[in-house]
């Protein structure tokens, strides 16, 4: 009896007691914790963020000395480019050159650069262009004439998305006899939009409104009075 005894105190004590090898096996497979994985941060904001072309932005338009973040996403294995505006308002593209930025969202510079990418150096080229810095110098000026209360150049703001209606208000709005209708914005270049400022102060048509540029003018006609 004593041995049958003696027996069954060891078996019992080789099964509260694990080995040691069964202790260090769990430990030696578990995974790292998400942050010991995830070092390094992005090295920029929006640009590093995103994939997609139909989320850059589309309000804010670009200017002289203004710096953008740029990369295409096919190039896997490159990092994102920092590129400025200078002083003709355009941008030094990789593979392409200079291109227009002046007055261009980047969602509008994107798809521009896209298109030029992919007549010669891609088969499908995503372009993601991002705001890195606006410039705090004055992007130029326009110039407001005819019907307002307060006609004369204006400093176009650097940080705002500045347009036809908001240089008539801010030129202390129309005249008495103001055709809201049918004033006239003329380019640099000598082309001419006809903007409805009616349809866009009045009835709310923010859509129909136009983006001023550097030496724009801005001409608020009479209306034909029939006496």
């Amino acid at each position: 009896m004593r041995t049958v005894v003696f027996t069954l105190a060891a078996a019992a004590s080789l099964v509260s007691s694990p080995l040691p090898a069964q202790e260090s096996t769990p430990s030696t497979f578990q995974q790292p914790p998400p942050r010991a994985i995830a070092a390094e941060p992005p090295a920029t904001g929006t640009v590093m963020r995103t994939n997609s072309m139909n989320v850059l932005d589309d309000r804010t338009r670009l200017g002289s000395n203004d710096f953008v973040s740029f990369r295409v996403v096919e190039d896997r294995d490159n990092e994102s480019q920092r590129l400025r505006v200078n002083d003709n308002g355009q941008l030094e593209v990789p593979y392409i050159g200079l291109v227009q930025a002046a007055g261009k969202t980047s969602k509008e510079l994107a798809y521009n650069v896209k298109a030029a990418l992919e007549k010669e150096y891609y088969y499908h080229a995503t372009v993601i262009i991002a705001v890195d810095h606006v410039s705090e110098k004055s992007r130029g000026k326009v110039y407001v004439i005819g019907s307002v209360k307060g006609p004369g150049p204006q400093e176009i703001p650097p940080d705002e998305d500045y347009t036809v209606s908001k240089a008539v208000i801010r030129a202390g709005g129309f005249g008495d006899f103001a055709n809201k209708r049918k004033v006239k914005l003329t380019r640099k270049g000598g082309q001419e939009v006809i903007v409805d400022l009616k349809r866009v102060i009045e009835e709310g048509r923010t859509d129909e409104d136009v983006a001023v540029l550097p030496d724009d003018r801005i001409f608020v006609p009479q209306r034909l009075i029939n006496m």
